[in-house]
């Protein structure tokens, strides 16, 4: 048979090893900086309307104020807060958002040092498949 009626095929695909779990790793440790910068702008949202002396009865700073309240007791009573009138300096949540950016970045090191697999070179695979075609005469 001729090579004329042969027909070849080939496919080349690369892989990269591991990549799927340093895609997961990234996003996990995306996820924890999200998740604490949230956290740490609620408290600064919270020194801000402290400051100016908002009203707790309004929704809105109450939703506020109870939410970080769950993040902020452990930190309560830790210094004195100055205050003049309605306005009141919590030095106490400055401190929390210090401490809160460490846990974060502790968190983040860990699950970086957990699951993250350093990149490897791309696996190249190679097929050629070869047939004949019959033709008809």
């Amino acid at each position: 048979m001729s090579n004329e009626n042969r027909i070849s095929e080939v496919r080349t695909s690369q892989s990269e090893p591991e990549r799927e779990q340093r895609i997961f790793s990234f996003k996990l440790t995306q996820w924890v900086w999200l998740l604490f910068g949230v956290l740490e702008a609620l408290i600064v949202l919270r020194i801000g309307l402290k400051l100016v002396g908002a009203n707790p009865a309004s929704p809105i700073v109450a939703l506020i104020y109870g939410f970080t309240y769950l993040f902020l007791f452990p930190f309560e009573g830790l210094v004195a807060s100055p205050s003049m009138g309605s306005m009141i300096l919590e030095l106490s949540s400055m401190f929390a958002i210090l401490i809160y950016g460490l846990i974060a970045w502790a968190v983040e090191r860990t699950v970086w040092l957990i699951f993250y697999r350093p990149r490897r070179n791309m696996v190249s695979v190679t097929e050629t498949s070869t047939s004949e075609s019959r033709t008809p005469r």
